[in-house]
């Protein structure tokens, strides 16, 4: 290598940044479209943001005024204003609302989907950039409002390929810790939040692990201790009846609700909780949601400290596995709840808002994981085969005459032999390969080769006379018949 050689960059992605082709993008397209015809037919319109916020209207993941970098990607434009690539679809909504307000109907309801990009540690399945999809009212402060969101998003989830029984929504009201806490006294912030995160591991340690962390700590397996929240003997008692509660998969939503009750120690705000989750139930009910769809959980308590009163969580149910088929946890797909301290933010003012948001990305993994990534497989166009330059006339007529009929096609644009060209129709997923060389040309025919048919009998699916009869694997027909016979191969 001489001094003089060129200095070439590396071809490597930036970290937690993917590349994804066809049966990544085919799959989540598909989730948004479904999705999103269930959003309009609820009502809802689409709003699309700019990617980049400035970072005093995103409110978050700021830890100084010098480099807003730490949680969001930020640059610093020519007017020295710091601006970020949003880190959800929900702070531009609020943001968006409190600028257009008094414009806006009201209570404004609105849909979003689109990428958001966080600046965090990436891992395995976990990358900084990853789309959403949103649904949100702004203006109602009725439970119906919340009601009606939930109810969405189990349509929104059924749409998207989950059956009964495949998901569920849990939910509950942040302002039942808020009075557990106020009345038993329990005031330091760190305590609290000390307190939710044992419970967050409820699922995973079981009452005894998070008896332990709310009491005076916990030695783990590893031999690492965790200090615990060390709250009063009778707060603790009640958690654990939340715990109970939760746990028991034969409770129905008022059923639920009449055991925390009964657990007490709620105060007047975890009592106000309870009455607004009746509400939501009653409008669940009216709404014919059933009770498998939607539980309430009480010990739901990821995002307290954003939401102001209902809060849910979808749950996957469909078993998973990896590539190798091990078994695999994908658990929350998506999630929401009330928020309405976000627009008071820009305007002084209190505006109710209810909103769910699902992770595209990570759901259309799941279903992947679940054995329904087949309908995703990118199916390419019919492949016209190049033989001559002499007969280019032939196969460019060919080719026309498919994508005039509503057929994707296209023509080998490459210079390789038939073996190669067949490799090529085969690698795309080309249902078919239209042959047309001097033989066919001269009489006036095109031989098909349905390519899927001989994939079906490569996996083993054409085990039948009639199947293998009805679809062999290559025809030679007249040439005017070449639509109708592809039509017939790609089910048109």
């Amino acid at each position: 290598m001489t001094d003089n050689a060129p200095i070439r960059p590396e071809a490597r992605n930036p970290r937690g940044f993917a590349d994804r082709r066809g049966r990544d993008l085919v799959a989540e397209r598909r989730l948004v479209h479904r999705v999103s015809e269930v959003y309009e037919r609820w009502g809802f319109e689409p709003l699309e943001t700019p990617a980049f916020e400035y970072v005093d209207a995103l409110g978050k993941f700021l830890p100084d005024t010098d480099r807003p970098n730490e949680g969001v990607l930020a640059l610093q434009d020519d007017d020295d204003q710091w601006m970020a690539l949003r880190y959800d679809l929900t702070a531009p909504l609020a943001r968006f609302a409190a600028q257009n307000w008094e414009t806006l109907p009201k209570p404004f309801r609105r849909y979003a989907f689109g990428p958001v990009w966080r600046n965090e540690k990436p891992g395995p399945g976990r990358f900084r950039e990853f789309v959403q999809c949103d649904a949100d009212t702004v203006g109602s402060d009725r439970p119906e409002a919340d009601a009606e969101i939930i109810a969405m998003a189990c349509e929104g989830l059924r749409a998207a390929g989950l059956a009964p029984g495949q998901a569920v929504i849990r939910v509950s009201n942040r302002k039942l810790f808020d009075g557990l806490f106020e009345a038993g006294g329990v005031t330091d912030p760190v305590q609290k939040l000390t307190a939710l995160r044992a419970i967050d591991k409820f699922d995973r340690l079981g009452w005894e692990g998070v008896a332990a962390l709310l009491g005076e700590g916990r030695l783990d397996e590893s031999g690492d201790y965790t200090k615990g929240a060390q709250l009063p003997l009778a707060v603790a008692s009640t958690i654990e009846a939340f715990l109970a509660s939760a746990g028991d998969a034969a409770l129905g939503r008022a059923e639920t609700l009449e055991a925390v009750a009964r657990a007490g120690g709620l105060g007047a705000v975890g009592e106000g909780a309870l009455e607004e989750l009746a509400a939501v139930d009653s409008a669940l009910n009216a709404m014919k949601v059933g009770q498998d769809a939607v539980r309430f959980d009480p010990t739901i308590v990821r995002g307290l400290e954003y939401y102001t009163g209902a809060v849910f969580e979808a749950e996957l149910l469909l078993e998973t596995t990896d590539e190798r088929g091990r078994a695999v946890r994908f658990g929350s797909i998506g999630g929401g709840g009330r928020y309405d301290d976000l627009v008071a933010r820009f305007t002084g003012e209190r505006l109710p808002s209810t909103g769910f948001s699902f992770g595209v990305s990570r759901l259309a993994s799941a279903l992947r994981a679940a054995g329904r990534g087949d309908e995703d497989a990118m199916r390419g166009p019919v492949v016209v085969i190049v033989f001559s330059e002499a007969d280019m006339q032939h196969y460019l007529d060919a080719v026309s005459e498919l994508r005039n009929a509503g057929i994707a096609a296209e023509l080998y644009l490459g210079k390789a032999g038939l073996k190669a060209q067949m490799k090529y129709a085969d690698r795309r997923g080309a249902p078919a390969a239209i042959i047309l060389g001097g033989d066919e040309i001269a009489a006036g025919t095109v031989t098909v080769k349905d390519l899927d048919a001989g994939r079906a009998a490569a996996a083993g699916v054409a085990d039948n006379e009639a199947w293998k009869a009805e679809r062999p694997g290559q025809r030679v027909v007249p040439r005017g018949e070449l639509v109708a016979t592809v039509r017939r191969i790609v089910g048109h």
